[in-house]
């Protein structure tokens, strides 16, 4: 079952007197107690799209969906809407208040929307985030506790609400690698208890691998690959999936891309991974008979349907990049 999705969502911003479209059309479905990756490289509209699904952007058109029924953006029906889906933040010693204690963190959100028991719902959520015995973090400042306790700080409060979706922005990113592991853990054992969804977002498709169900891999506003994380990861079809993945340390030579992502206020014709693609560069899509689509013809939004998906000319003629 589909528990939050997004539908044909697209966002745009003015930067510089031209509109930048940050979210170019992207259809993206969390089902019921699952883990979605949404990698790409910074600059790609992950985070603007996160954002989204929170509520925290309106879509210039598209809608959110939640529990079959879409976003409304009235202040009551947000509030009621964060308490089920919650965010859990990049930048845990930002995100907290160093003038609150752990106790004071945790319990704002449970204050904001008047749940009762308080003090056993403080407890319960630290507990449940690995900060045991609760009691003992109660009177505790952020500057006294480690990265990774400020992490679990982070998820705890959003456990304190009871929501059913996580949306974790770079949940480890700011974290020692001796840590990463212990919150990966943390929430592959939430969705286990809990029956947790989650959107991760992140560029680190080796944290995909560990941990998501499904990757959809975002370029420059758009989904450009998407499908099972064992599939998608294994054998890619999209050549930018193909270079996100040379460089981790198991590849054996890296695909280096020319260029910087291209501006969100100017994207080019054809394919919008066309300027830096290695298959065009190197002349492999010529040689299917695909290079003027790859610089001319726009191709489809990808659906939020199951199997997996790939927009890319060079793809759908049956090649995959060597």
């Amino acid at each position: 079952m589909t528990l939050l999705e997004a539908i044909d969502v697209h966002v745009e911003f003015t930067a510089r007197g031209r509109r930048a479209r940050a979210v170019d059309g992207v259809n993206l479905a969390v089902g019921e107690g699952e883990i979605v990756a949404l990698v790409g490289e910074s600059g790609c509209g992950k985070t603007t799209l996160a954002r989204t699904l929170l509520g925290l952007e309106r879509p210039a058109s598209g809608a959110v969906r939640y529990g079959g029924a879409p976003l409304t953006y009235s202040t009551r029906a947000l509030k009621a809407y964060r308490r089920e889906v919650q965010l859990v933040p990049q930048d845990p010693t930002g995100s907290l208040n160093p003038r609150h204690t752990v106790y004071e963190a945790v319990a704002e959100g449970p204050r904001i929307h008047g749940l009762p028991g308080e003090r056993e719902r403080v407890a319960s959520a630290l507990s449940r985030a690995g900060l045991r015995p609760p009691e003992r973090f109660f009177p505790v400042y952020p500057h006294e506790l480690s990265g990774g306790q400020r992490q679990r700080v982070v998820i705890a409060g959003a456990l304190a609400l009871e929501p059913r979706v996580l949306v974790a922005d770079e949940p480890v990113a700011s974290l020692d690698a001796s840590v990463r592991g212990e919150i990966l853990a943390l929430l592959l054992r939430l969705r286990a208890e809990l029956g947790l969804s989650a959107l991760v977002v992140t560029h680190d498709l080796g944290l995909a691998w560990n941990i998501a169900d499904r990757v959809a891999v975002m370029y420059l506003g758009r989904i450009v690959e998407s499908g099972p994380v064992e599939q998608v990861l294994s054998a890619p079809s999209h050549p930018y999936t193909q270079a996100l993945l040379s460089v981790l340390p198991e590849s054996p030579s890296p695909i280096v891309l020319g260029g910087e992502p291209p501006d969100p206020t100017g994207i080019p014709g054809g394919c919008r991974f066309h300027p830096r693609c290695q298959v065009l560069a190197g002349g492999q899509a010529a040689e299917a008979g695909v290079d003027g689509r790859c610089r001319s013809q726009p191709l489809d939004i990808l659906p939020a349907a199951p199997g997996s998906r790939v927009a890319c000319h060079f793809a759908e003629a049956g090649r995959a990049p060597a």
